[in-house]
């Protein structure tokens, strides 16, 4: 078996996961069984398009639900620290800033939490690989799909 990327969530996004998990394994998985009784219920199912949607629906669910424990299975739970960071890395909060902008704060978490718009960078993007294991001080040279930008670490908390 090829070697794979550890898998890193936060202790933030497991507990938001977790969340996820147990409403589809009780209340969704209800719901679902629920909708596929009761299309059975109306008989010839060949032409029943509720019991058609339902059973596409559950496939969705039981596949979320296999993503979702194997994510588990395999995943590093980065737990916040307490002391001083000096290192980038994977759970971290850490400024930069690009010449002639505003400072910028990025938490650094794994690919699964990633939202760019929440300020949540991937360990994995352009961005945050060039940041992993540097230092408050550096300067880091970064190629984006907009073009190459030079990013200094101002803080890392």
């Amino acid at each position: 078996m090829p070697d794979k990327q550890p898998m890193y969530l936060t202790a933030e996004g497991a507990a938001k996961l977790e969340a996820e998990l147990e409403d589809l394994k009780g209340p969704q998985r209800l719901a679902i069984s629920r909708r596929l009784r009761d299309a059975i219920q109306m008989g010839d199912l060949s032409e029943n398009a509720d019991y058609h949607k339902a059973k596409e629906d559950q496939g969705f669910l039981e596949g979320r639900i296999q993503e979702l424990e194997f994510m588990f299975r395999n995943a590093i739970i980065i737990e916040p620290t307490s002391g001083p960071k000096d290192t980038v890395s994977v759970g971290v909060h850490v400024t930069v800033q690009e010449a002639g902008s505003d400072p910028e704060v990025y938490h650094m978490v794994g690919a699964k939490e990633a939202d760019p718009r929440a300020g949540k960078i991937s360990h994995e993007s352009p961005i945050g690989l060039a940041l992993m294991d540097h230092h408050v001080g550096d300067t880091i040279e970064v190629i984006t799909p907009g073009g190459k930008i030079k990013l200094k670490i101002l803080k890392i908390e």
